[in-house]
């Protein structure tokens, strides 16, 4: 809405010129989503507090998160209308990238609202029945991806690369492009979900990859950029940098009150939603394989649990002492702090080597 206006008054006076520059106006809506979550959080923390929205904490889990009962979640809605504010303020609103992007994280954090709705509300400890779950996020990721794949106004935009292979591009058919969509957004979902654990410990990553995954937008849409660095031209990509830019100011504000000890969580509705954005914009710029890489926390999260649950559906043998793998470590006795931070390490040390493959190709 303030860029339209702004492109209004250049008319009038040419120094509003510089809000046409995607960079500035990224900063601006690191600010805006940054300052929005500072100044609402306390109130919808003591709101849900006051509703006594509070955590329910797993029987068999670590010893040391009983004391986290009751703690107020569902926080991610904090999130989700910090990105909102952020991204209809500063970006250009008659991109179809941009309302495809928000329409897939409320779609996503409106399922993530009903089961944390069932679970905290309600008081159904089961929330919301995992077919339906999947059902839902389903419909949600094969719509989008069908969006992109009927609208893709060039070839590069339904094609895959891989990093660190400057030739390779293939021509990706319907079916094909759709389905590694409608996982990149399904599976990154998921991911985020079963990451979000500790205090602070999925947004902290979460906030990295979008800042990553920003970079590529903004090349990606850039042709003279995208050219130099031999990756995949997408018109009009460059304006996902804009909601990245509000996604790592929105983490930001939320990891003030997230931090250990949490004063609030994020709950399904928040970790679903950016899991699924991520996923998107992931496809959008076509860096699927480096936005795995670049989420690797979220990769090894998932991959933990799917092997506990194989090792003892097969063997009756657990190979972590809990999954996902963040308990495994509490469990052999790290300081929740430290699992934390070192987790947090290592997304940026894994989110930097996604940007090294900007120029190692």
């Amino acid at each position: 809405m303030l860029y339209w206006l702004t492109q209004q008054l250049t008319a009038w006076y040419s120094g509003f010129n510089v809000f046409s520059y995607l960079t500035f106006r990224a900063i601006l809506a690191i600010i805006t989503a940054l300052g929005f979550s500072l100044i609402v959080g306390p109130t919808m923390i003591a709101k849900l507090s006051r509703y006594q929205i509070g955590q329910v904490v797993r029987e068999d889990g670590p010893k040391s998160h009983l004391p986290k009962a009751g703690t107020p979640t569902m926080g991610g809605a904090l999130i989700l209308c910090a990105i909102l504010f952020a991204t209809l303020l500063w970006a250009d609103l008659r991109n179809r990238y941009v309302w495809t992007v928000l329409g897939v994280t409320f779609a996503f954090g409106l399922i993530g609202f009903y089961d944390d709705y069932l679970k905290l509300v309600v008081g159904n400890s089961r929330g919301l029945i995992a077919r339906w779950k999947y059902f839902w996020q389903s419909v949600a990721g094969f719509g989008a991806a069908l969006a992109l794949y009927f609208t893709a106004a060039s070839p590069a935009e339904t094609t895959l690369f891989l990093p660190f292979v400057k030739q390779f591009a293939v021509p990706l058919p319907a079916i094909a492009y759709i389905a590694i969509a409608y996982f990149m957004m399904v599976g990154m979902s998921n991911a985020v979900n079963l990451t979000d654990g500790l205090d602070g410990l999925a947004i902290m990553p979460a906030a990295l990859v979008a800042a990553g995954l920003g970079v590529f937008a903004y090349a990606s849409g850039h042709a003279g950029i995208s050219a130099y660095l031999s990756i995949p031209a997408v018109p009009q990509a460059g304006e996902c940098l804009i909601f990245c830019a509000a996604l790592v100011g929105a983490g930001l504000g939320f990891l003030w009150f997230n931090a250990y000890p949490a004063q609030v969580f994020m709950g399904d509705i928040g970790a679903l939603a950016i899991g699924a954005a991520l996923g998107l914009i992931a496809v959008i710029v076509r860096q699927e394989v480096v936005a795995l890489v670049m989420g690797g926390i979220f990769v090894l999260e998932t991959v933990s649990v799917i092997l506990q649950v194989a090792s003892f559906k097969l063997t009756g043998r657990r190979i972590f002492r809990m999954a996902p793998i963040h308990h495994h470590f509490e469990l052999k006795g790290w300081a929740e702090p430290k699992v934390i931070v070192r987790f947090w390490i290592i997304s940026l040390v894994l989110v930097l080597i996604g940007l090294a493959t900007l120029k190692l190709r």
